[in-house]
């Protein structure tokens, strides 16, 4: 991770952009995501929960990629998942895990990180890509409202 967002980000942030790169790593080369992760573990300098929830990220989208896939396919249907940039695919894999099946945070705090990682990592139309899937998504399963209760409750 280059130096200057390590100091920008939250310890969060940083986790959700190991989690992505070691996603990358193992999307793109022959490693293995326990192997991508521990090498960039070693140099993220994660506090121990920050740690932990990279690997929970990276471990959940890869036990969860035929469901996130699902889910990619149906929000960009003119997409084939395959076609889809690695990076951009790490990107939605990692929010859809967070959104569906981990409920770590908000949905929009979810595709806000998102949106950040595309645009920090992705190509120029990343972030308008990403966002476009997630807020789909988050329309369509009620997110939104379901982010307005947790406002009206907290």
């Amino acid at each position: 991770m280059p130096a200057s967002y390590k100091k920008v980000l939250s310890q969060r942030s940083k986790a959700r952009a190991v989690a992505l790169q070691a996603l990358y790593e193992s999307d793109t080369s022959s490693h293995s995501v326990d192997e991508a992760l521990g090498r960039l573990l070693g140099e993220a300098g994660l506090e121990l929960d920050a740690n932990s929830f990279a690997r929970d990220l990276a471990r959940g989208a890869m036990i969860n990629l035929d469901g996130s896939n699902d889910l990619i396919h149906e929000y960009a249907p003119t997409w084939p998942v395959a076609q889809i940039s690695a990076i951009d695919r790490g990107i939605l894999r990692i929010a859809i895990l967070e959104m569906v099946y981990m409920h770590s945070a908000p949905p929009r705090v979810v595709a806000n990180e998102a949106v950040e990682l595309a645009k920090m990592f992705g190509s120029e139309s990343s972030a308008r890509f990403v966002n476009g899937v997630l807020g789909s998504l988050i329309k369509d399963k009620g997110y939104l409202e379901e982010d307005n209760n947790r406002r009206d409750r907290g």
